[in-house]
């Protein structure tokens, strides 16, 4: 049965026509030439000798039809070659695979192992290099248990991607593959906590400025540039990471925290650069009243001190005391040291030794401009500021005290040899002290060690005992406590001796020094209501302390009897030792009663209780 088909057609009046085309006329569009504009637009075709008449097609349907033909040779294209390139690469290492920096893509699993054997078995013992912050280091694979699983480590490169996006990006990026190793894990660790322990850990280092030493005089002053400190984050994830990455040839990043400074390696280069530099450049000449002194740049750089800011700057400042150590010396000639008013006795009672003022040098207003004068190239002087000085005690003080007559008085005999010399020493250091009210006298703080002055000689005042430098200088402290015991003075604290000596009342004696030669104190507090003043001389064997005031009390002492007698021990010595009859010991008590001195009534009435040790006797 034959079909027909009318396909509309144009006579030259632009009227439509129609014809008629048998079966083999089906419309096949073939590729058009572009018609010319002014033809009138009428295209015949001739297929299998039939004619086809069409009208003229749009710019748009002849673009679109040239898109749908490129695209789906493109597309036939890509499945050809991606299915050439899938057959290829059958069986191979997928393209990009990079292990431990070797690269293995595109190769079969027996090139792979082989190439990757080539490269990484000579690193199986050289160290393994560490980046963590700011060290590189390095650990022993060997000694950090460390190996290599080849098979593991090929099968995680994995097998030739089906997606088509996969393999063409294959071709452009790189695909990072761990190698497996095998490892001792305590091994590891503790090689991972030792290389953190001694070389990635570190305190963080502030910036600041230091100095080299020079020509003479001078100093070259460097820059001591800002660290971050820093310690490892977690030494057990550092561990994994070393095991996982440790044949890389970039090395194995460890992340660690980090601890900030203040001051910016900027902050430290600008104060070198605008302050330090200049100042150490020369030095600086301090001009005194009749003296100068020189500040060497050695002496400046020794005097700086740096301090970061949070701002990232780097203060700097300098020391005054050690500005100070540096230029007394020099200029003590310009200072005129002032004088305590002081008590002499010249035979007829205390007179007073008028005070004087000093003259000092001021030093914060000396060097409040020395920053300034750092700075400059010439013209570096500095005057000297100074300020008068009152003394501690005036003439007017003393004056005031009241000391006219002897308040308290006692002596004390059998002074000979060293001991003696001893004894007159300390005497010269006491005597001329003055207490105002409340004042507390320190006999060790007045003497200090037993040193110039003081010679050898038995410790204690009857000659026994080890000989020691001041030997002999507790029969001084037995007079003067006894001195301020009957001027009514307060004891602040003695020791008696530790057996009794006969040559000094009982309960009422003091030492100044022991058997290995230290010293003791012996203190007591001026509570009258005026001032007071220690007058001490020897004289033959006899030496004498008086305290000098105005009289307030009257004073009675009661001694009691002794009791509790402890026999004296036998000790027995070889011969040319001295013999001795020794003494027993015993307890007593003293009582000291204070009267008033208008009233005649009953001030204070104190008790001390002493137990005295037995001396042994000694047979040679």
């Amino acid at each position: 049965m034959r079909e027909d088909h009318y396909w509309p057609d144009w006579d030259s009046d632009n009227e439509r026509t129609e014809q008629v085309i048998g079966p083999r006329a089906a419309p096949e569009f073939l590729a058009e030439e572009p018609l010319d504009a002014h033809e009138d637009a009428l295209a015949e075709e001739l297929l299998d000798g039939d004619r086809i008449t069409r009208g003229p097609r749009s710019p748009g349907k002849r673009l679109l039809g040239k898109v749908l033909m490129v695209t789906g040779g493109v597309l036939a294209l890509g499945v050809v070659l991606y299915t050439v390139d899938l057959v290829l690469s059958a069986g191979e290492v997928p393209r990009g695979v990079v292990v431990a920096g070797v690269d293995v893509g595109g190769l079969s699993r027996g090139d792979a192992e082989s190439k990757l054997r080539g490269e990484l078995e000579p690193r199986l013992s050289e160290p393994v290099p560490v980046v963590a912050g700011d060290v590189r280091a390095s650990l022993d694979p060997t000694r950090s248990g460390l190996g290599l699983d080849w098979p593991s480590t090929l099968a995680q490169a994995g097998h030739q991607p089906l997606d088509p996006l996969d393999r063409i990006r294959s071709f452009f990026t790189k695909h990072q593959v761990d190698v497996v190793t095998t490892v001792d894990p305590d091994a590891l660790i503790q090689s991972v906590g030792r290389l953190a322990t001694e070389k990635l850990n570190h305190p963080p280092t502030e910036g600041g400025i230091g100095f080299r030493p020079g020509d003479g005089t001078g100093v070259t002053p460097y820059a001591i540039e800002p660290r971050e400190g820093q310690t490892l984050q977690d030494v057990q994830d550092a561990a994994n990471l070393v095991r996982a990455r440790w044949l890389d040839k970039t090395g194995v990043p460890l992340p660690v925290v980090f601890t900030p400074v203040k001051a910016t390696s900027a902050g430290v280069h600008s104060a070198l650069d605008n302050l330090v530099q200049p100042a150490v450049a020369a030095p600086v000449v301090v001009h005194g009243d009749g003296a100068d002194a020189l500040l060497t740049p050695v002496a400046i750089s020794r005097a700086m001190r740096f301090a970061p800011r949070d701002d990232g700057a780097l203060d700097v400042s300098v020391d005054p005391a050690t500005l100070r150590d540096e230029l007394q010396p020099q200029l003590a000639p310009t200072e005129k040291p002032g004088k305590d008013a002081r008590i002499v006795f010249n035979g007829a009672g205390p007179a007073v030794q008028p005070s004087e003022d000093a003259r000092r040098i001021d030093w914060t207003e000396t060097l409040r401009p020395l920053m300034a004068v750092f700075v400059k190239t010439d013209g570096r002087d500095l005057p000297v500021q100074y300020r008068g000085q009152k003394p501690k005690l005036s003439t007017d003080d003393v004056n005031a005290l009241g000391i006219k007559e002897i308040v308290g008085e006692f002596s004390t005999g059998g002074l000979s040899g060293a001991a003696a010399t001893n004894v007159q020493a300390m005497a010269a250091k006491v005597t001329g002290a003055v207490l105002k009210p409340g004042d507390m006298f320190s006999l060790r703080g007045r003497t200090g060690p037993y040193g110039a002055g003081f010679v050898p000689a038995a410790v204690n005042e009857d000659g026994t005992g080890p000989t020691v430098t001041g030997g002999g200088v507790s029969q001084f402290a037995t007079t003067l406590y006894n001195a301020v015991y009957f001027a009514g003075l307060s004891d602040a604290g003695h020791t008696e001796h530790p057996y009794y000596l006969d040559r000094y009342p009982l309960a009422r004696d003091a030492i100044a020094i022991r058997d290995d030669g230290s010293p003791v104190d012996l203190r007591f507090t001026d509570d009258l209501a005026g001032g007071i003043a220690i007058e001490a001389y020897t004289s033959g064997s006899t030496v004498t302390v008086r305290i000098w005031g105005t009289r307030q009390y009257r004073v009675e002492s009661g001694t009691g009897s002794r009791t509790d007698f402890v026999a004296p021990p036998i000790q027995t010595a070889p011969p040319g030792c001295r013999w001795s009859a020794g003494s027993p010991g015993f307890s007593a008590a003293d009582t000291r009663v204070l009267y008033d001195l208008t009233s005649g009534t009953e001030v204070r009435r104190t008790t001390r209780t002493v137990t005295y040790a037995p001396r042994p006797a000694v047979i040679c």
